[in-house]
């Protein structure tokens, strides 16, 4: 299972994303979307999981959950927008990771790209960064990845260019 993974677009999508993201089977979005016109062109090139974000209105936040909890080629996923990483999760997030056991773990909204493993919980956090022009980061990322038999594989980071540009 090939994916495309991205966060905190912001209402912006930039038109690079469909190239990078041609060969993925499913797009997953870790929250702050923005316009709803972003899912719709999401949705109508590859299959879309999302969950909202802080920025998100009434129309994302009822067409998606703030948490997704899913298994995907073997693998146990949980996607939220707000959460922190290894070390610093908050409370709702470590509660959820320890009663759900996921191997894969991913949220946005810091706008700062982060692959790293907990060890402690045995799991893979990603954090994809930003793609949108709005926020702090200097360069917008998305990410592209395998998941085969449970484990994440094939991982790239791919830089979209300068916020702003």
């Amino acid at each position: 299972m090939k994916i495309g993974l991205l966060s905190d677009t912001h209402s912006f999508l930039d038109p690079k994303v469909f190239d990078y993201f041609e060969a993925v089977d499913e797009i997953w979005h870790a929250g702050d979307i923005g316009e709803f016109e972003v899912v719709d062109k999401l949705q109508a090139f590859k299959p879309l999981r999302a969950v909202y974000g802080n920025i998100d209105d009434r129309k994302v936040r009822l067409a998606f959950p703030e948490n997704e909890i899913f298994t995907v080629a073997g693998l146990k996923v949980f996607m939220t927008h707000i959460g922190g990483y290894p070390g610093r999760y908050n409370t709702r997030v470590r509660q959820l990771l320890d009663e759900d056991q996921p191997g894969l773990y991913i949220c946005g909204h810091s706008h700062i790209l982060k692959v790293m493993p907990d060890q402690k919980r045995d799991l893979l956090h990603i954090n994809p960064g930003a793609c949108g022009q709005h926020g702090f980061h200097k360069v917008r990322t998305i990410i592209r990845f395998e998941i085969n038999e449970g484990r994440v594989g094939e991982l790239e980071v791919i830089e979209l260019g300068l916020r702003g540009r």
